[in-house]
């Protein structure tokens, strides 16, 4: 579009602007709709989902990076029909790879047999087993908030001064929390990790039957014919409007951006912290034959590799992929850009499955440079940052609480009520 185009604008002030279809602004749409404000969310790309998009190829379903949803988080139960996603639920625990074998850590709470078969595998020792049964204790203890308020230290500090021998937090700890937050060093905060382990502890773990992508759909649902513009990218953002990419400008009372953390930063003129970000590769392959039998997370408990934690998703939720191939997601942490990744991913599943791996279809390979925001020591304090930027501005998204669904969708109620509260005010 040429830039000598006069912009076409909007005369319609009334209207509530959302820059952004992601998680985020979606929820603050279906909360503004609730309350009876009308809203227009405009999105760049060609569909809603943000970070959470599922894409079709070859009649798989891949999630743009291995994502999954923790049925414990409260905003989800708030505000997902949980029971229409028709979810398929991980095995508690997961398989480490450690010395040649794999090796199971069953969660006590769920799978007791199991957990008592797998006391003496060399994931970690009876002590270790036990203190990370006093680290769930104190995660569930009191309330969620209250989580948030604790004394802060690393991950990686907090694991150790926990007592976990070096052997527990290499071989299980590094690897499984290290696929949550993208993250191996285990430099997040030690709330994020007492948040997560939380969620992981109270619910389920899950897919949805239809793909990550679903949970933005069903919200996009809820919404109005015409609510959403897709391919409507935003330029500018000023009190009282945005600028679009094709000229036009588009009138509004309030304006909520809930794009990723860097756009956020870049459209309210650094008026918000833009964060620092953790990068991921995610493979996937076609199989005749799932590797494994179970529907677990597998993590690579050596270190040793690219690869940092696997899973077959059809085994989880059947719909991932087409009559009886599997297919199977591999994920690398600190994607580099240029340098290539698969031929060195295929060696070490060779080295883990055998020679079928060979006859395994690469489908794609998602090089993800913006996956998640890098939540260190401070970041979360307070760990919702407030939604009001500056006069009919503000903002949403997982960069202003937990990079998490959970973060996204409590950022996304939180500015709806802020634009309500300004506007009975005014």
């Amino acid at each position: 579009m040429s830039a000598l185009i006069e912009p076409t604008t909007s005369n319609r002030t009334d209207q509530v602007i959302v820059v952004g279809a992601g998680l985020a602004g979606l929820a603050c749409a279906v909360h503004l709709h609730r309350r009876g404000l009308p809203c227009l969310v405009l999105e760049a790309s060609d569909d809603v989902g943000g970070r959470a998009r599922t894409d079709v190829e070859q009649g798989f379903l891949l999630d743009r990076g291995f994502q999954v949803l923790l049925t414990a988080y409260p905003e989800a139960q708030s505000m997902l029909d949980l029971r229409a996603l028709e979810l398929g639920q991980f095995s508690p625990g997961a398989l480490v790879r450690f010395d040649g074998r794999f090796h199971r850590l069953a969660d006590p709470f769920r799978q007791f047999s199991t957990a008592l078969r797998s006391v003496a595998n060399p994931v970690g020792s009876l002590a270790d087993k036990l203190r990370v049964l006093k680290l769930r204790r104190a995660a569930c203890a009191g309330s969620l908030e209250g989580i948030f308020l604790r004394p802060e230290c690393s991950t990686a500090e907090h694991l150790h001064r926990a007592g976990l021998s070096p052997a527990m937090v290499e071989r299980f700890f590094r690897p499984f929390l290290g696929g949550i937050f993208l993250d191996r060093d285990l430099a997040t905060s030690s709330r994020m990790f007492e948040f997560v382990f939380r969620m992981f502890s109270q619910g389920t773990v899950t897919i949805p039957a239809t793909g990550m992508q679903s949970v933005a759909r069903q919200l996009a649902a809820l919404l109005p014919d015409g609510t959403v513009r897709l391919s409507a990218e935003v330029l500018a953002v000023d009190a009282g409007e945005v600028v679009l990419a094709s000229g036009e400008a588009v009138a509004a009372s309030s304006i909520v951006v809930a794009t990723d953390g860097t756009n956020a930063a870049r459209l309210l003129n650094q008026r918000v912290e833009e964060p620092e970000w953790t990068a991921v590769d995610c493979l996937y392959y076609a199989a005749d034959r799932a590797p494994i039998e179970e529907p677990v997370l597998v993590l690579n408990g050596d270190g040793e590799g690219p690869i940092n934690n696997l899973c077959v998703p059809s085994q989880v939720a059947a719909g991932y992929s087409p009559g009886q191939q599997s297919l199977v997601s591999v994920s690398v942490l600190g994607s580099v850009p240029g340098v290539p990744v698969e031929p060195a991913v295929r060696r070490q599943l060779i080295d883990w499955f055998g020679s079928s791996v060979e006859q395994w279809k690469h489908l794609r390979t998602y090089r993800i440079r913006h996956a998640l925001p890098c939540q260190p020591v401070g970041w979360l304090q307070p760990y919702q940052r407030p939604t009001s930027v500056h006069e009919g501005l503000f903002v949403c998204g997982d960069h202003i609480e937990t990079a998490s669904i959970q973060g996204a969708l409590s950022s996304g109620r939180r500015a709806a009520a802020a634009v309500i509260d300004r506007l009975q005010n005014s």
